[in-house]
Formats: C-alpha cells, structure tokens, sequence
C-alpha cells in the first residue's frame, strides 16, 4: 500500500469508523472532530519515517460544556468498536516510552481517539481560549510552533455551531501592530549578530563565523515565513516549511553558500544576497514605509551588513498602539526563549512573557490620556 499521508487517514478514519459509532451510540451528541494536536501531518510532512510513534490512527473529538461529562462514554464506545485494523494499519499503538517502559507490545494498547470540552482544550494547548478574544499579551505568549498546527491541521466535522472553526479562523494571523513588532523583533535580533561572522572570520574563527551565521540564517527564515503571514515551525521543519515559500530558492541557495565549506568572501557574498532578500520581502508586506535596505561595509571593517536596525525603526514606528510600540523590541516568546521545557508548556511559557511584559511596561504612561 502506498504511503497514506496522516491528516488524509485520519479523516478517512474519522468518516468511515468514528462518526458512525457517534452516530449509533450518540445520536444527536454535538461535537467537532480533527486533528490539531501535533505531528509532521499538520503540516504536510510526514513520510513513512514519520510511522514509527505516535502517527496514525488519530482523532480528537471536541464537545461543549453541557457534554463533557459523556467524555469517558465516548472513548469508551469507540474503544468497544474499533477494528482491529483500519486500511492496513492498526488502530491501536504505542509511543516508543511505552514500549521502553514495558507498558505496550508491538501490538499497541490504546487507540488514538481523544474527546475535550473545546474552551477547556484551547486553554490546555495555548494558554487561553481565542473564542472569548484574543489579546496582545495572549499573542506574545503562544509559540508559532503551536499557532502552525492549529491552522495547519484539519478539522473534519463542526458540529458545535462552526465554534471550532471560528476558532482556527481568529488563529490564522496577527493583529498588524502585533505583526509589525514581531517582525521589529526578528529584525533586532538580526542586527545584533549580522556584524559578527566577519569578525569572527577576519580572526580565523572559521567554526564561530559559520555557528553565528546559521543563528542568522534561522533568524532569516522565520522572518521571511512571517512577511509571507505563514507561521514558523519549530526548527526540525524550518527548512522545509520555509522552502516551500514562493522565492524562497534564491534565498535558500545564498543560505547554502553562507553556511558552506568556501571561504569568507564567498560566504559573505551569501549572506549579504539573503539578508537584502528577506528585507525586500519585509518592504513588500507593507507594514511601514518601505527602507530598501543595502548591505554597506560596518564601520571602516572590511565586511558588510545590513544594518538592520533600520529595518526594526520602520516596522516599530508604524506600530499604532501606543504601549506595544513602547515595549522593548524581544518580541514573542519564542523569539527569546529556546527551551522545549518552556515553550510545549502553555502555563511556563505565559508566565514567561506576562513577567517580561510586566517589568517592560511598568511606569508606561499612554500620551493620549489626560
């Protein structure tokens, strides 16, 4: 059999062996069924390597508060009527920690139907529930990782008036003052290291030139998926998802010849071409006055960059909100935290940003009250 992509089984899974246990057991339940929660599949890249834990079978199920107490029945049913096998592929399965921990045979011991109150789940996943408004703190405080498998996966029935769909809708992209700062952001970032890889290599730090560099380039991709209004995943599919950008091959090519085994000249000749690329692509969103930024020798150093700062003043001086654009350009709260143990945990990563965004705006004065 060939290989069946993931969101494609899991809604073949949904409408052929889900939906008519809900329909027999459960008539009349109101819910909504995806897959939301995680996984190559949410964003179109699974492959056969991707089989090998946690990929298959799956559905989540979401009801609303007058249901979530049939939660368990639900699973319960579903487990009492699942085949043993769904288009070749087992409906049951283990994780690698289960069969590591002795816990699940090859076989598998638990099937991959999940059933949520919706508001409930939301808030698990991001720490908020965007049916009851999204804020700007709430933005700065979710993880693009998250916002990518959101809007990325699929929803297979909506049965709670369209709420799960309203949902991923009001996901789909910032706020412009939020995404001109994150943007201000990125490009901050950007001119704080962009002088450092000839410096590095004018000492004959060729290892520190090229690790500087590929901070760069990772900056440079995300920056250019967010000109693009496509969120950035975390850094396993960075590459991948970004190369799927219209134009993004010249850009991936000068990366290339950065990051390469040539010498300085020719990796400067690199990433000079990307930096002015991704800029040409941040001029084009039209978030601010265009800056048409060239790359110019950093001081009397015989290296070029950007200067990105100005790139930053741009998108910052166009930002309308008032205490937004007051803030410290950190940005959201994967552009300054790194951590897994951070960022897949909602209640660590807000507590993060709100501490950050609490010492940023204590004393901030808005110029219009009186």
């Amino acid at each position: 059999m060939s290989f069946l992509p993931g969101l494609e089984l899991s809604r073949r899974f949904h409408a052929e062996v889900v939906a008519p246990v809900l329909d027999q057991e459960f008539p009349g339940l109101r819910y909504a069924a995806g897959r939301l929660d995680g996984g190559s599949e949410l964003l179109g890249l699974d492959t056969p390597r991707s089989s090998d834990h946690d990929w298959g079978c799956r559905v989540q199920l979401f009801v609303g508060p007058a249901d979530v107490h049939r939660a368990e029945q639900v699973v319960a049913a579903v487990d009492a009527a699942l085949p043993a096998t769904f288009l070749g592929l087992p409906t049951r399965f283990a994780g690698a920690e289960d069969v590591l921990l002795g816990v699940a045979g090859e076989d598998g011991v638990r099937h991959g139907v999940t059933v949520h109150e919706l508001g409930a789940w939301f808030q698990g996943r991001l720490g908020f529930d965007p049916a009851r408004g999204v804020s700007t703190p709430d933005w700065l405080a979710v993880p693009t990782q998250r916002l990518a498998e959101l809007t990325g996966g699929a929803v297979f029935h909506d049965g709670l008036d369209g709420a799960l769909t309203r949902a991923r809708t009001t996901l789909r992209w910032y706020p412009d003052d939020v995404w001109r700062y994150v943007l201000a952001a990125a490009w901050t970032r950007v001119a704080q290291a962009e002088h450092l890889p000839g410096r590095c290599a004018e000492v004959g730090d060729e290892v520190g030139s090229r690790m500087v560099t590929a901070g760069l380039a990772r900056d440079l991709m995300r920056i250019g998926l967010l000109t693009r209004r496509c969120w950035p995943p975390y850094d396993k599919w960075l590459g991948s998802v970004f190369g799927r950008l219209p134009e993004a091959a010249p850009v991936t090519a000068a990366l290339a010849d950065a990051l390469g085994p040539g010498e300085w000249p020719r990796r400067q000749a690199g990433l000079v071409e990307a930096l002015e690329a991704v800029a040409a692509w941040t001029d084009r969103a039209g978030l601010a006055e265009p800056v048409r930024a060239r790359a110019v020798p950093f001081h009397t150093r015989p290296f070029l960059v950007l200067h990105a700062g100005r790139v930053a003043t741009g998108l910052r001086s166009a930002i309308t909100d008032g205490r937004l654009r007051a803030r410290p350009l950190t940005g959201a709260v994967d552009q300054f935290v790194h951590s897994v143990d951070v960022l897949t945990h909602p209640e660590r990563a807000r507590r993060v940003a709100d501490a950050l965004n609490e010492a940023d705006t204590i004393g901030y004065r808005d110029p219009n009250e009186r």
